[in-house]
């Protein structure tokens, strides 16, 4: 798996998320807890990560949706 994206914020990565997962991606929200554990204050950016066969088209997809 490789990242793709990072953000701190939850909304994008949930747009993010159904974005990929509309175009057939499997991506996983990594540092989520970690995220919650330091009082949600933002230190640790939550990061998007996918498969190594779809990294290519994960980035295309994102940068064409104006996220990258």
């Amino acid at each position: 798996m490789r990242v793709v994206i990072a953000s701190n914020e939850p909304v994008r990565l949930s747009f993010l998320m159904a974005l990929l997962a509309d175009a057939g991606i499997e991506a996983v929200l990594l540092d989520q807890h970690a995220s919650v554990m330091d009082g949600s204050i933002g230190a640790i950016p939550r990061r998007v990560a996918v498969a190594d066969a779809d990294v290519a088209r994960a980035q295309r997809l994102l940068r064409e949706a104006g996220e990258l």
